[in-house]
């Protein structure tokens, strides 16, 4: 392999792709020959346990290699497996209940239930803290209002998923929580000073840190006295000055979806891969498009090779991102291994437990602001 290979597949290591459909289509096979690191699913993946189970083993065989698979398996609206799987309300109900037990319990069985149909990364639990009651994206997604409640509940349930075998992703840091855009279609703005972000929004994301969690996803939200043109994904005084250096998480830092309009319709792709990378992204997730996939990955390369990102940052990023993969990543468990995990009586004991507890929260019905 020539120079401009070795860069294009060391960088292509830094993706993780979506894709429609339920089984592997010959656009992500090309692209994990191209050495992509993993792939996300949405409920566009899922017909049921035993196919979404296979999809996984076939992404694992197909790479021929470890290969990462993650979905957002949150609770309550943000769920891309359902019935049969628990229904996991949401985190507001378990916020309600307020016991780190049951918290760490839920955790427990999303890693199990996920582990058991071939998932290695949950991108979950939510730390943003519920401030704003008009936000049009976190609201019940949040644990509560109380940055210490939504610290404690969330460094639990992290415990319980990555003791079930699972990696967990905090997030969307610095804060979502107080946004009254979604940046799934806007790009929000907030004023908040760092004295604010350290007594309401980062506290979740140290607890989490303490905890051990092993990764954390970017918001892409604009931070005005932190950062007055780029959101925290592309912003260095974000996440190499506070989340790296200040906060010292040496973690997987991974990007939201750059296909999301708070990104694609304010910023070019090469602009968002090249300062994001300098920013402190390890991880880009681009949930849809095989040709913005390949554009990505071929831009990055090109600034690695003009020198605009420097090879030694794609290295440190590769380094965390495959400490990950080697931690997280498991062979393709059978395709029945599902049935005595999957809704089990243990893990409705659980969700009772949640129910029983915070009685009026516990629906797990509204919209997904995610499927977009």
């Amino acid at each position: 392999m020539n120079a401009t290979g070795d860069v294009k597949r060391l960088v292509a290591g830094l993706f993780c792709v979506g894709f429609p459909g339920l089984s592997v289509p010959s656009e992500v096979r090309e692209l994990q020959e191209l050495g992509v690191a993993g792939a996300i699913l949405f409920r566009r993946n899922v017909e049921n346990p035993i196919q979404f189970s296979s999809l996984g083993a076939e992404l694992k065989s197909s790479a021929g290699r470890p290969f990462l698979t993650s979905v957002d398996q949150e609770g309550g609206r943000v769920m891309r497996l359902r019935d049969p799987f628990s229904e996991i309300p949401a985190m507001r109900a378990l916020g309600a209940a307020g016991d780190e037990s049951l918290a760490e319990a839920v955790g427990a069985v999303l890693g199990r239930e996920l582990r058991a149909v071939n998932v290695d990364l949950d991108y979950a639990p939510v730390l943003d803290v519920d401030t704003n009651p008009a936000n049009p994206v976190i609201g019940d997604r949040s644990f509560a209002r109380s940055p210490e409640a939504v610290g404690r509940l969330g460094a639990a349930l992290i415990r319980g998923l990555q003791r079930a075998g699972v990696a967990a992703c905090g997030k969307h840091f610095p804060g979502h929580g107080d946004t009254s855009q979604d940046s799934h279609v806007d790009l929000p703005r907030l004023p908040h000073s760092l004295e604010r972000l350290e007594s309401v929004e980062l506290p979740p994301f140290e607890m989490a840190i303490r905890a051990g969690v092993a990764s954390i996803m970017t918001a892409h939200v604009i931070f005005e006295p932190l950062d007055a043109r780029y959101p925290a994904t592309m912003s260095r005084p974000a996440l190499d000055g506070i989340l790296r250096d200040r906060m010292g998480f040496d973690g997987v830092v991974i990007s939201d979806d750059l296909e999301m309009k708070a990104i694609a319709e304010h910023y070019g792709l090469e602009e968002a891969v090249v300062r994001g990378i300098n920013a402190g992204v390890d991880l880009f997730l681009v949930c849809h498009h095989a040709d913005v996939q390949h554009r990505a990955i071929d831009l990055l390369a090109a600034a690695v090779a003009r020198g605009d990102v420097p090879l030694a940052r794609v290295q440190e990023a590769r380094r965390r991102v495959d400490a990950l993969v080697q931690r997280y990543v498991r062979p393709a468990a059978a395709a029945e291994a599902f049935r005595n995990v999957v809704g089990c009586a243990e893990h409705r004991a659980v969700i009772e437990r949640v129910r029983a507890a915070s009685p009026l929260l516990a629906s797990t019905t509204g919209r997904d602001p995610t499927e977009v």
